[in-house]
């Protein structure tokens, strides 16, 4: 069933790949939107009818060309998975107004333009599926996250207004609050002792996602939170 798309942004070598991956197993011809190009045209080159999409989602005009582009060469997308994000560390003494406005940019804003892009379409047709992943700075706003933890909030705020608005439509919008340390390069150099039952992996979000997407509309989920079995919380 190749005519069925999926877009997904953020598209980096964990959840990113990894829902790239699950989708395309699944049928669907992915759109992978990212800014490095290489590793778009990589993974492309492991997945049938992937379309690598090179962009930047902060550059919101780039954006919507990016998914005018989609709809051009695949078409209409069913499903949105929105994993872009933009981050980083300081309190608030120290996090610079710039970098908070460039973290909402990535965070709310073009997740709001790739729904005003997408959405209707999926209204207009029935159905469609737009999931969100997010993490517990979504919940809280801890002394080291006053640059990133406000982001997070209001994406969660805005997935929340799109359900009640798109959910009536028949589109299912989800919110996933990943409450982890993803499993990737990065992290584990980061935590060189710690067991792989402490990492989250990148196969097991995706599959959660894509449950997601596949529910029954009559027993839709707004927000679903996702750890190891052995994280406290």
């Amino acid at each position: 069933m190749r005519d069925r798309v999926c877009v997904v942004t953020g598209v980096g070598p964990g959840t990113g790949a990894a829902l790239v991956r699950r989708f395309a197993r699944d049928g669907y011809r992915v759109a992978m939107l990212a800014r490095d190009a290489a590793r778009l045209e990589k993974l492309a080159a492991e997945i049938p009818d992937a379309l690598p999409v090179p962009v930047d989602v902060a550059d919101l005009d780039a954006l919507r060309a990016a998914l005018a582009r989609v709809r051009a060469e695949l078409g209409a997308p069913q499903v949105l998975l929105y994993n872009a994000v933009a981050g980083g560390f300081g309190n608030y003494e120290s996090v610079k107004p710039e970098a908070l406005e460039q973290r909402f940019r990535v965070n709310v804003t073009a997740l709001l333009v790739a729904a005003q892009e997408l959405a209707p379409a999926m209204a207009a047709s029935g159905g469609g599926a737009i999931v969100v992943t997010g993490n517990t700075s979504a919940w809280r706003g801890k002394p080291a996250f006053a640059g990133f933890a406000p982001t997070k909030a209001a994406q969660r705020v805005l997935a929340e207004s799109l359900a009640r608005t798109l959910g009536p439509q028949g589109v299912h919008v989800a919110y996933v609050v990943i409450d982890a340390v993803i499993d990737v390069p990065w992290t584990r150099q980061a935590y060189p002792d710690r067991p792989d039952s402490f990492f989250i992996r990148p196969d097991g979000i995706a599959d959660a996602v894509h449950h997601l997407v596949q529910q029954e509309r009559s027993a839709w989920t707004f927000e679903l939170d996702l750890r190891p079995f052995g994280e406290s919380w």
